[in-house]
């Protein structure tokens, strides 16, 4: 790397010999044995502790001063034109994101390993120091280099740490995915009652939801934040290590002091800036503990700039359908298996036209909905804007040119935004205004807009205070603008009068150099030039041939002699220095305006906070709403019925992923008919479904579960009709996967995502499962598939779908009274096997495993062995068991269970205490009284 732009003025001084870093993430070993990943774990270790800072110079000690405040994060340390690392921070840096690592100085006699990145690109390699695990401490000069050197010659530039840059706080549009959200969670659990709090720090949005310890993991998953906040008490609690990993967000482990109650509810006031949390409604001690690690956090990282956050928005684990993160990558909702958003479910849907409109609908198929009143109130959106093809395209057409006014005025009220930021709220709000007078054109008396869409409009009609100000942004942005502020150039003329005044002689300069040039020449006969260079300024020069004339008198007392050069000379006139003075002054008076008119715009942003945010979300709902229309209208797709049945009846029903994968193929999809019903009413509870390899069962499955996503979610559904009843909990056990990392083989993973589906489904669960039972011996496994299926059906009474190739388990349609089945055809066709992809009742014949292997391209001698092998096989096993004479599930006699009188007293008054809210003296108070009920 080359360095450039350095500032002589401050070295390195000497040091002892560079040690390691200190890991930004480790491995946690809690009692399972499993390993959660953490971010910014500070471990002792001598092998990899900085030096002593004893004997360095002025400006190392700020290196270390900095260091000593984030131990846990490599430091960018401002030096000119660079951010520079050092020690075994550069070390780290340079091995992760590739850039030369070299020396500079010396410290206690070893050279200082160092590695810089430029200013003008930082955000590019903070963005893979961030991807590669990395937390990053920006520490930035807070002053001119000339205003250290008038407190003395050896006098440093002032540094302070202004941000502390971690997966969760990331704000810069080049850090983040535009269609994709970027959250920080903070996990807490008081008195056994558990609660994760979320926060969007790049668009203000904050979240809180009160729940038990057992749905962490299906929460965590719906979120999907990139960072986690966790007490480090918490790492010893069962299964919450699991729920962590499943999560997928580096853990950032707090000290649990931070999530005391009553500090978190200070760390709260102080954010909101209020006295008191009521206005939040009955917030948990949990709750609180949560937004506190949040605040805590924002605190430490943000410099002391606080974003414009939402108030919290709270909601229950009763609101939304669990999915369990297992379920959640089975049925491929917001990313395919390969990682990828294409080939998920958000990817065949998306046809919305703005950034925060798909993040929205991201959400929502994330977190599908319980009541089925706020589900109709999506529905009606879509059903509205379906009815009304022009005026939907030309809000979409509207809504193209918003841009991401979230974003835009959270990066304002952190300090980091530019002039581009106020034009995105700029036009934003005019196209707000737009977008309402649209709506409002097209309201019938007789068909007014659905609420969900007059709600919108109500928030994008301005305030006279947020009308005001678009207007001043209009007025005054100019239309070519800088990406930061200190650029100037933004503001439009007729803002300020003096401002026009000052750039009038910045921009008249080079008429009145050139006229000075011109009338030097005139009166001295001598070919001179005016130059300027950023460090002389403004001076003359002329070829060392012919500048005789300027040295001798009577010129030489009004041209005064500056350098002499090989073959220049220079010089300069008061005139000329003068000028010289007033254009710079000028410049400095224009970039100073500018920014103070910067500052009051942002200051009214911040100000109007509250107004803009409503008008983003209204902005982002009419964009999903269109775009769900838009959608619907292409694929044909339905209005669901959803109610608080237990029905699921679904008429030509199609897997929206797999549809539009085989249109583009040119090919048709075949659509299928399924009816289940928890009661055993309106259908079976649970459908048997046999069927060849390759004859669609895994894609039957999926597309029954998606449906239901959908539904919940408030969109249309790929199907003639759709009546679903509200699912609780869903369910997918599909595919075979190992997870070696944490000792499960194939069948071991599988079996556990089985037993957490037999004592999770409720009667209100909708459960998909795919060849239970195929990864151990026959017999083994047909036996679990067995007392699965009867499992199911007696003790959870949820709707399922049961996928297999047993197909001694179709006897179980005759043996339990809500069961059916059903068989995804096939036929043989002069020896070749063809697909129809067809639900049809009844159980399937065979599985033709046999002729899937021909099609796979097997060589046909080990097809023709395979074929002699099965028929024998087949023959024998005609006599070796039957399966009929089985006792029901309910019959089987189950190993003997002591009584069940309830938990002892002792357990409940151990229950109760809240260990981490008592004092000591509490503490061994509770002790006496339990050790008194033990007798």
């Amino acid at each position: 790397m080359t360095f450039v732009g350095r500032q002589k003025s401050e070295s390195c001084s000497p040091t002892k010999e560079a040690s390691l870093l200190i890991p930004f993430w480790w491995f946690h070993q809690n009692g399972t044995g499993s390993s959660v990943a953490l971010m910014n774990a500070s471990i002792p270790n001598p092998e990899t502790a900085f030096p002593e800072a004893t004997g360095a110079s002025p400006v190392m000690t700020q290196f270390f001063d900095a260091k000593a405040r984030q131990p846990d994060a490599l430091i960018f340390f401002r030096m000119g034109d660079f951010y520079e690392m050092f020690f075994e921070d550069a070390v780290k840096a340079a091995a992760a994101i590739g850039i030369a690592q070299t020396h500079r100085g010396v410290h206690a006699g070893a050279p200082i390993p160092m590695a810089g990145v430029p200013v003008h690109a930082a955000e590019a390699y903070l963005a893979k120091l961030i991807r590669a695990g990395f937390k990053v401490a920006v520490c930035e000069q807070m002053e001119d280099p000339a205003e250290a050197r008038k407190r003395g010659s050896k006098s440093v530039v002032r540094r302070e740490i202004v941000r502390v840059v971690t997966p969760g706080t990331l704000t810069e549009d080049g850090l983040l995915e535009a269609r994709g959200a970027n959250r920080l969670a903070a996990v807490a659990i008081r008195a056994g009652q558990a609660a994760i709090a979320s926060v969007e720090l790049s668009t203000g949005e904050v979240e809180c939801l009160a729940l038990g310890k057992d749905a962490l993991a299906s929460a965590l998953a719906a979120l999907a934040p990139s960072e986690i906040l966790v007490p480090d008490r918490l790492f010893a609690e069962p299964g919450l290590s699991a729920a962590l990993k499943t999560a997928g967000g580096l853990i950032q482990p707090m000290a649990q002091a931070l999530a005391e109650p009553s500090a978190s509810e200070a760390r709260l006031k102080r954010l909101y800036g209020v006295e008191t949390l009521d206005g939040f409604g009955a917030l948990s001690g949990a709750e609180v503990s949560a937004l506190g690690l949040i605040a805590a956090h924002l605190e430490t990282t943000q410099g002391g700039r606080m974003p414009a956050l939402s108030a919290p928005r709270r909601a229950g684990e009763a609101d939304v359908m669990a999915i369990d993160p297992a379920t959640r990558a089975s049925l491929e909702i917001e990313r395919a298996q390969s990682g990828g958003r294409e080939g998920s479910l958000l990817s065949a849907i998306d046809r919305t036209v703005t950034a925060p409109g798909a993040r929205l609908l991201a959400a929502r198929l994330a977190r599908p909905l319980m009541s089925p009143e706020a589900i109709d109130a999506r529905l009606d959106a879509i059903d509205w804007l379906l009815a009304r093809r022009a005026l939907r395209q030309k809000l979409r057409a509207a809504l193209r040119g918003a841009g991401d006014m979230a974003r835009s005025l959270s990066r304002l009220a952190l300090g980091r935004g530019g002039p581009r930021d106020l034009a995105v709220l700029r036009d934003g709000l005019a196209i707000g205004e737009a977008v309402a007078s649209l709506i409002s054109e097209a309201r019938e008396a007789l068909a007014p807009p659905a609420e969900e869409i007059e709600a919108a409009a109500y928030a994008l009609v301005p305030s006279p205070e947020l009308a005001a100000f678009g207007a001043a942004l209009a007025a005054g942005l100019d239309p070519e603008l800088p990406l930061q502020a200190r650029d100037g150039g933004f503001v439009a003329p007729g803002v300020r009068p003096e401002l026009d005044e000052a750039r009038g002689l910045q921009g008249d300069s080079r008429q009145v150099v050139a006229a000075l040039e011109a009338r030097l020449q005139h009166e001295t006969g001598v070919p001179l030039k005016v130059r300027h260079n950023a460090v002389l300024g403004y001076f003359l020069e002329i070829g060392a041939a012919k500048a005789e004339p300027l040295l001798r008198a009577p010129l030489n007392a009004h041209f005064i002699h500056r350098h002499t050069l090989a073959n220049q000379v220079r010089f300069t006139t008061v005139e000329l220095a003068d000028l010289d003075t007033k254009i710079a002054r000028a410049a400095d008076r224009a970039l100073a305006m500018e920014l103070e008119i910067f500052e009051a715009w942002r200051g009214e942003a911040q100000a109007l906070a509250g107004l803009i945010q409503a008008a983003a979300q209204a902005l982002a709902t009419l964009d999903v709403a269109a775009g769900l229309a838009e959608w619907a209208e292409e694929s044909g797709a339905c209005r669901p019925r959803v109610d608080r049945s237990c029905a699921f009846e679904a008429e030509a029903a199609r897997h929206p992923v797999v549809e539009a994968a085989v249109k583009r193929a040119g090919d048709p999809f075949t659509p299928n008919d399924c009816r289940l019903d928890a009661a055993g009413e309106a259908g079976a509870r649970l459908s048997i479904v046999t069927g060849p390899n390759m004859a669609g069962k895994s894609t039957f499955l999926r597309q029954n579960a998606l449906l239901a996503i959908l539904a919940q979610a408030g969109c249309f559904v790929p199907a003639r009709s759709l009546r679903l009843g509200v699912v609780d909990r869903l369910f997918s056990r599909v595919g075979a996967g190992d997870d070696l990392a944490r000792g499960r083989s194939t069948f071991m993973a599988e079996m556990v995502e089985t037993a957490a589906i037999l004592t999770q489904a409720t009667p209100r669960s909708f459960v998909i499962l795919d060849e239970i039972g195929r990864g151990t011996a026959t017999y083994d496994g047909l036996a679990i598939a067995w007392a699965c299926a009867e499992a199911l059906h007696d003790t959870n009474r949820c709707r399922a779908l049961f996928a297999t190739h047993y197909h001694e388990l179709a006897t179980l349609e005759e043996r339990l009274a809500h069961v059916s089945n059903l068989s995804l055809r096939a036929k043989e066709w002069n020896g070749d096997l063809v697909f129809l992809h067809e639900a049809a009742p009844g159980p399937a014949d065979r599985s033709y495993g046999v002729q899937v292997a021909k099609l796979a391209g097997v060589p046909p001698a080990v097809v023709a062995r395979a074929r002699q092998v099965l028929d024998r096989l087949e023959s024998e096993a005609a006599t070796q068991y039957d399966l009929s004479q089985l006792p029901l599930f309910a019959a089987a006699a189950a190993p003997p269970t002591p009584a069940y009188r309830g938990p002892a007293p002792v357990e409940v008054a151990l229950a109760e205490l809240d260990l981490d809210g008592m004092s000591p003296r509490e503490a061994m108070d509770a002790l006496y009284r339990l050790k008194a009920m033990t007798g």
